[in-house]
């Protein structure tokens, strides 16, 4: 009998931890699942047009002797200043950033140098304005400087104006707000197929606010077009329950 007692207290007793060992894994799972997630991405974007524009021109002189360089420098330096007067711009809009002097029999490359083209003066005249399709409509006439003796450096320097757009402090709230509610509809689509639903966030990145070319043009520099995009991703994870 005593046999037959402990051998049912010992099935009771693993009958009750079977049962406990139970009840703690409904817990476990119902806990999981009451922290189960969902990581999703909100997108905003604007065209906008910059509202500041840096046009750099640079061009040479040349001369047998530094005063004749010189000479010729200030003479295309006032084509170029007369010529930006003409286009709408101010004394106010135009900055000379930089001149160059370069002795051509001073380098070790010195043979056969011409006696006219000992030096080489180089000036840069950076034109800055937020009238940018004026800026725009100038440096398509550049040309027309041509006529004036003036002669432009060849390098990459000179490619042309470069638009940039400052207001985004304006834009950013805006735009926040609808990637965030873009990223919430996203999680609600997701939670009905799956049969959850969305509860709070979890952690929410802004991600970065990026300023493109409103449209991508092969081999040619984002900055130099005026019409822009401001995209902003936003990526929030939220929790999701039954």
């Amino acid at each position: 009998m005593g046999s037959f007692s402990n051998i049912i207290a010992g099935g009771l007793i693993g009958l009750g931890v079977a049962c406990g060992g139970f009840l703690a894994g409904e817990s476990l799972v119902k806990s999981r699942l009451g922290f189960r997630t969902v990581t999703v991405k909100g997108l905003a974007e604007r065209e906008v047009k910059a509202n500041l524009g840096f046009w750099p021109v640079r061009f040479v002189a040349t001369g047998p002797t530094l005063e004749d360089a010189r000479t010729a420098l200030e003479k295309s330096q006032g084509s170029v200043k007369a010529f930006l007067s003409a286009q709408g711009f101010t004394d106010q809009d135009m900055q000379v950033s930089n001149i160059q002097v370069e002795d051509k029999l001073a380098g070790y490359n010195n043979q056969g140098v011409p006696p006219e083209l000992r030096f080489v003066l180089t000036e840069d005249i950076l034109v800055k304005s937020s009238e940018v399709d004026k800026l725009a409509a100038a440096a398509r006439m550049i040309g027309d400087l041509l006529k004036s003796g003036v002669v432009f450096s060849s390098d990459a320097y000179n490619a042309g104006p470069s638009y940039i757009f400052t207001n985004v402090n304006e834009l950013k709230g805006d735009m926040l707000t609808e990637a965030t509610r873009r990223a919430r509809e996203a999680a609600d689509k997701f939670a009905a197929e799956s049969g959850a639903r969305v509860g709070d966030i979890q952690n929410a990145n802004q991600g970065i606010i990026e300023i493109n070319p409103a449209v991508e043009i092969p081999n040619s520099l984002p900055e130099k077009q005026v019409n822009k995009k401001v995209r902003v991703v936003t990526t929030i994870t939220y929790f999701l329950s039954n």
